[in-house]
């Protein structure tokens, strides 16, 4: 008799995906929201007037990025 090329249904339970809650992800989303907003202000405003840090090291840093995104810094 030939066998069949389908297997045989398992036996064993299938577990179940449980939904992660809104607390459980509200910390990380915060955080890391934060991040992005330091990095867009580095990325996109950190020069001239509105500079945290003086000289042009962050400037040199993030430049190829910022044209990149299109912020103009010239």
């Amino acid at each position: 008799m030939a066998q069949s090329a389908v297997p045989a249904p398992s036996s064993q339970p299938v577990p179940e995906i449980t939904p992660v809650s809104l607390k459980a992800i509200a910390p990380w989303a915060l955080f890391f929201g934060v991040l992005m907003l330091i990095l867009l202000y580095f990325v996109g405003a950190e020069q001239g007037a509105t500079a945290v840090l003086s000289g042009e090291n962050v400037h040199e840093w993030v430049h190829d990025g910022r044209h990149l995104l299109g912020f103009p810094c010239h």
